[in-house]
């Protein structure tokens, strides 16, 4: 009886020492996930032996939260999954089907039939359908895109600028005795008409004669000259800049206007979900479109023969948002239409049933909480046109603001001048007619600044000499 006894423990623990053994084994193998990708820029690209991309750092984000080490193999045959006419899957969720690879992660669009072959996480990224231009497909000039170089407080400052210069040299041609010397029997030759009409030849760098012959006047045209030329300089340097660089007026704004055209050609990736999309549409404009890819056969096998022929022009290439705009941060002539349609999302895909399945979408989901998914998103989105945007802006007022404070203290020294030298004539005949300065200032001030019958001294003085 005891032998017996001690013959069962005996037994039982040599079954739990096995049962202990296969589990340690099957956790040992279990805790190396097999991941299949696929070589696309940027989410899978090579650095040397290695692999790096936004994927890569996605699936080292998740495997820290869930504690997995994990093995990273190409996807044998470069596709990323399609069921054939047999129901057989290739590509990435053919390897997660067979059992080759426990996880796929790449750009997978998550669709109702791969959901039914295997399972899929929470989208890590959205993305839609959107089309790939050209930017000098761009729509015809507005009627004032002349004024685009400068802001509107940028022409309020201008005009105000060219009022003042104009009021200044008309004032100053009154004041300075250098340049109107005899008030009584001479006439003014800078009226105000004449006055705006000299700044403004100036302006267009046309001339408008007569000139002022006084030190003051000269400094306030010297002034405005230099104003000028600073400012014609910025305009047409701007006007350049923003008609090469004219990228968000698209003639081709929508689908609808792709499907309304027959200038430019289209097309989209050759077996991939876009095409999918607009073949399975009920809308009208979409099947337009599809119908007319199939008639022309104008579909790409590849993300960068599309970028290359839209490159060449004459050609709209139709994809996935995100994926349009890396060729668009990539090549700057490049450009993306504003509308998206038919949003769908990137999932990670694991064996139908898996448990992991929801570990990995709470992963996802705390990192899209965390702002680690933005983060990386603009880490392998980073743009290097953003300076050749920046070049097209509007001049805005602060940009100017030293060739304004040149004019400005211009226009005042100038004024200065015409005063210094209208009260050194006043000195002088005060001196000789003995009389106070004051006196004789005031009487050239109001002799000078009088509007109204300011050029009829001369007239009187010619009506006095016929009656002599």
């Amino acid at each position: 009886m005891q032998i017996r006894r001690l013959t069962m423990v005996f037994g039982f623990f040599v079954l739990s020492v096995g049962l202990f053994l296969d589990m340690g084994v099957c956790t040992a193998v279990q805790s190396e996930m097999r991941i299949t990708t696929i070589k696309q820029e940027p989410y899978a690209m090579s650095k040397g032996t290695q692999l790096e991309g936004f994927c890569m750092d996605l699936l080292s984000e998740v495997a820290k939260k869930l504690g997995f080490k994990y093995k990273v193999q190409l996807v044998k045959d470069a596709s990323y999954g399609r069921q054939d006419e047999n129901g057989n899957w290739n590509g990435m969720i053919g390897e997660v089907v067979r059992g080759e690879a426990d996880l796929a992660i790449a750009p997978l669009t998550l669709t109702a039939t791969r959901e039914k072959a295997v399972g899929m996480t929470k989208p890590f990224m959205q993305t839609g359908i959107s089309i790939l231009l050209r930017k000098d497909t761009s729509e015809g000039t507005g009627l004032f895109d002349f004024l685009s170089p400068f802001t509107a407080e940028t022409w309020v400052g201008i005009l105000i600028a060219y009022l003042g210069t104009a009021a200044c040299i008309f004032v100053v041609a009154r004041l300075s005795p250098c340049e109107w010397s005899q008030p009584q029997s001479e006439k003014n030759r800078f009226s105000l008409l004449h006055s705006l009409w000299y700044t403004a030849g100036a302006l267009t760098l046309q001339g408008a004669g007569p000139h002022p012959k006084a030190l003051s006047g000269r400094v306030i045209c010297c002034s405005w000259w230099l104003f000028t030329i600073v400012l014609l300089a910025c305009y047409f340097s701007n006007l350049s800049s923003s008609k090469t660089s004219e990228s968000t007026h698209l003639t081709v704004k929508g689908f609808e206007d792709l499907a309304n055209q027959d200038t430019i050609e289209y097309g989209c990736l050759a077996g991939s979900s876009t095409l999918a999309f607009f073949k399975n549409s009920n809308n009208p404009v979409y099947r337009r479109i599809y119908e007319h890819m199939e008639r022309a056969k104008s579909f790409v096998s590849s993300m960068d023969e599309g970028v290359r022929r839209t490159k060449d022009g004459n050609f709209a290439f139709i994809g996935e948002s995100v994926s349009l705009d890396l060729a668009e941060a990539r090549h700057c002539e490049l450009v993306r239409a504003h509308e998206v349609v038919g949003m769908r999302g990137y999932s990670i895909a694991a064996t139908l049933g898996s448990p992991i399945i929801k570990n990995l979408s709470v992963a996802i989901l705390q990192l899209s909480e965390a702002g680690e998914l933005a983060y990386l998103r603009s880490k392998w989105w980073a743009s290097s046109c953003i300076e050749d945007k920046a070049k097209s802006s509007a001049v805005q007022p602060h940009s100017l603001k030293g060739i304004f404070l040149v004019l400005s203290l211009g226009l005042g020294l100038g004024a200065l001048l015409a005063v210094l030298e209208l009260t050194s004539k006043s000195r002088r005949i005060a001196a000789e007619q003995r009389k106070s300065c004051c006196a004789v200032l005031t009487e050239e001030l109001s002799l000078r600044l009088r509007t109204r019958n300011a050029n009829k001294p001369q007239e009187n003085v010619d009506i006095d000499k016929e009656k002599a």
